[in-house]
């Protein structure tokens, strides 16, 4: 009974970590994408056209 407890909470960790991975790697995107859009607000008022 133990073994299977043992499994099962091993089992439900790894899950979790699995899915963490996927959302913050998505997150990841999103972040790195407004910051390309906010780099190129910034290149175009230092060119004056702000």
């Amino acid at each position: 009974m133990k073994r299977l407890i043992t499994v099962m909470l091993l089992a439900m960790f790894s899950m979790g970590t699995l899915t963490a991975c996927n959302t913050m790697a998505g997150a990841g995107k999103d972040i790195e994408k407004a910051g390309d859009k906010i780099e190129d607000k910034a290149e175009d008022c230092k060119d004056g056209k702000c």
